[in-house]
């Protein structure tokens, strides 16, 4: 176990620093500073996405940025992206030869990322605190529960994941992570609801990890030693957030 500790250190402080700020930023809560913020991270993940996706063309900052100046204003952001996505068909449609790939970005991760600001427009900053702790809980449990008892891996995309660390990973995103649930559900309400974020966490790393091992690199970035780039660091997040949106609005 010290070994094990000892080899995770370097992850475990950027884990820490990672937490601590986004802790600062829910205390705060300000709606610019965590626009501010998500838009910081979305424009970073989706430099990160084009070089994953291949895509050369700096027109994707300028859909992206308008994209989430507009959602600072309007109630409902992931409504945005169907509104860029039919522009984007009628350009396409109406030019011909327009690069399809150019929507790939802004789908992943863009999308995901107005559905994590819409999360917050309606179920306030408790709502994304506890798709942290969800997400984050059962990311660190795969991982620590993986290196130590895990034998059995989960699927060839992923190597390094063991079905023993994500069914570990699950439980302990589950099971811990509904204590935090916002106050109007009740336990088992949010159990069954940590528990579907907790699997989507799971499969939006799981598509990370297909999309490197497409283009061929480790990490998407560097910019958190330890965990690589902003996808890396948010990969669970951007699947995790459509389903507590999408479940909460319906049991919530």
């Amino acid at each position: 176990m010290s070994n094990l500790l000892s080899s995770s250190s370097t992850r475990i402080k950027t884990g820490v620093v990672l937490v601590l700020a986004l802790l600062l930023i829910g205390y705060i809560n300000s709606y610019f500073i965590t626009w501010l913020f998500l838009g910081s991270l979305m424009i970073i993940a989706i430099s990160e996405s084009m070089k994953l996706f291949n895509v050369k063309n700096n027109i994707i900052f300028a859909f992206a940025i308008a994209l989430w100046a507009i959602a600072y204003f309007y109630p409902s952001p992931e409504d945005l992206f169907f509104v860029l996505a039919v522009v984007y068909a009628s350009i396409l449609a109406y030019k011909r030869d327009i690069g399809k790939k150019l929507f790939l970005p802004l789908l992943y991760p863009a999308a995901s990322f107005l559905f994590i600001l819409a999360l917050y427009n309606e179920y306030s900053m408790s709502s994304l605190l506890w798709l942290l702790v969800i997400v984050a809980l059962t990311d660190t449990a795969a991982y620590f529960v993986g290196r130590s008892i895990g034998k059995r891996k989960f699927c060839a995309t992923s190597p390094n994941k063991t079905i023993e660390g994500v069914i570990g990973g699950v439980l302990f995103g589950s099971l811990l992570g509904a204590f935090f649930a916002i106050e109007q559900l009740s336990y088992s309400d949010a159990f069954i609801i940590s528990l579907f974020v907790s699997i989507a966490s799971v499969f939006g790393d799981l598509f990370e990890s297909y999309l490197k091992r497409e283009a061929n690199v480790k990490d998407s970035g560097n910019l958190f030693p330890g965990h690589g780039g902003v996808l890396d660091r948010t990969d669970g997040y951007l699947f995790a957030s459509v389903l507590m949106l999408v479940i909460l609005r319906v049991v919530a």
